[in-house]
């Protein structure tokens, strides 16, 4: 027995009856799911602090290169400082990555051979376009809610 007929094992045991219920609803549900706790692993797993100072410091840059953009030299200086900033922030990204790659991996895996089956769910797209949609919008909105930098 592989990987992949357990996991969608399963995922038809736990979530088959839900699915066939009402697939679009589940979905969203799932898509809401996964993203709080995405965010949540990656508000507790980055510097908080200093991804807000990040972010301020970046806006406050972006500003300054508007004004440079008569004087390549110095906004060659801002951009610089601008990427080096971006760096420190890549660095504290990839934490909550390596906590939730593998794990999130496998239930796509259960979730693409669940709702793959179905097709069109909601408005003639698939089940991944609207776990992307869905999640982006979540995402958005749990980010402001939970005041995640």
């Amino acid at each position: 027995m592989s990987l992949g007929t357990s996991i969608t094992g399963f995922f038809s045991l736990t979530l088959g009856p839900f699915v066939s219920w009402n697939p679009a609803f589940s979905l969203l549900i799932l898509a809401f799911a996964m993203t709080l706790i995405s965010t949540l692993i990656y508000k507790y797993t980055t510097d908080q602090a200093s991804m807000k100072i990040f972010k301020e410091q970046s806006k406050q840059l972006q500003q300054e290169m508007r004004l440079l953009k008569d004087n390549p030299g110095k906004m060659m200086e801002k951009n610089k400082e601008l990427m080096e900033m971006n760096m420190k922030v890549m660095k504290q990204s990839f934490k909550p990555l390596i906590y939730t790659f593998i794990p999130f991996g496998i239930i796509f895996i259960g979730l693409r051979n669940l709702y793959e089956p179905l097709e069109k769910i909601l408005f003639g797209l698939s089940w991944l376009w609207i776990y992307i949609i869905a999640s982006i919008i979540f995402s958005i909105v749990l980010r402001k809610l939970l005041k995640v930098y």
